[in-house]
């Protein structure tokens, strides 16, 4: 089965977040349980937990149809000693929210090596940070998600997901998220379904989508192929085009795990799961 759905608001409180998702047809989300912006935030209540949890329940989202992501502020190959400590703490904070309310994954950026560490040592640090949180909390997966190669940031090759999946080790515990703009801006034609089958099974052989694919961000892209630039556009109306998302949106390879949007243009949410929903039939 297909979980369409997009990052939706958890303003006012998370309970609110399958809410939002609800009024747009989505089946399924991703939400900040807290601001991105912030490192720490206050500790949930009991009552914010049960409220988000009877909101999922009524309105039919299971933890398989949700894609919580943490603090844009958070760099887990932080150069740094004190940034370091202080992005595991967060991400530790991150992981223990979603434990609390239920969910079974955390969609994260890898970080960046800020030109101060070699590539390979700021991966290490990476999956040394992974191996902290997982140690630390139980149920919920780190899903590390790949990046357009802006800069310094870490994670446009799949071969570097891969590269800190081998040295994480509960393999049970750790994931992928695909963002399809971020592929395609790091050099990963997804611009026709020929280009995609290709592409698709060139991920496989580095990172087993089977094993470790646990979410997809959908997204056209502004910019062209390879211009590793992280400009998300509105489905359709970018440089990849329909056929990539209709070619997911009939691959069973991509059933039961939450397919999200962050397109430009939240008016245009509803239409575009509409959509993605009618390609799948």
């Amino acid at each position: 089965m297909k979980y369409f759905g997009a990052h939706v608001s958890a303003s006012g409180g998370v309970q609110n977040a399958p809410r939002n998702a609800s009024q747009i047809g989505a089946g399924a989300f991703a939400l900040f349980t807290k601001n991105q912006r912030q490192w720490f935030a206050p500790t949930l209540t009991p009552a914010d937990i049960e409220v988000f949890k009877t909101e999922c329940e009524r309105l039919g989202y299971t933890p398989a149809q949700i894609l919580p992501h943490d603090s844009y502020l958070i760099n887990l190959g932080h150069p740094d000693a004190e940034g370091l400590e202080k992005s595991r703490a967060s991400f530790i904070e991150e992981m223990h929210r979603c434990e609390l309310l239920g969910l079974d994954r955390l969609n994260f950026h890898p970080g960046s090596h800020l030109g101060r560490i070699g590539l390979e040592e700021s991966l290490a640090r990476v999956a040394e940070s992974i191996n902290i949180a997982l140690d630390k909390t139980q149920g919920v997966t780190a899903v590390i998600e790949n990046t357009a190669g802006q800069g310094t940031n870490l994670g446009h090759r799949f071969e570097e997901l891969a590269y800190i999946i081998d040295r994480v080790e509960d393999k049970s515990r750790v994931g992928i998220c695909i963002d399809t703009c971020h592929a395609f801006a790091a050099g990963y034609d997804l611009s026709s379904s020929e280009a995609c089958a290709k592409t698709f099974s060139e991920i496989d052989k580095i990172v087993s989508l089977e094993r470790y694919l646990k979410g997809m961000h959908l997204n056209d892209a502004m910019r062209p192929l390879g211009s590793r630039i992280d400009r998300h556009e509105r489905l359709g109306e970018g440089q990849i085009g329909w056929d990539c998302f209709r070619f997911i949106a009939t691959d069973p390879r991509f059933d039961n795990m939450p397919l999200v949007l962050e397109t430009i243009d939240e008016s245009l949410w509803a239409e575009e799961i509409a959509q993605l929903y009618a390609f799948s039939k």
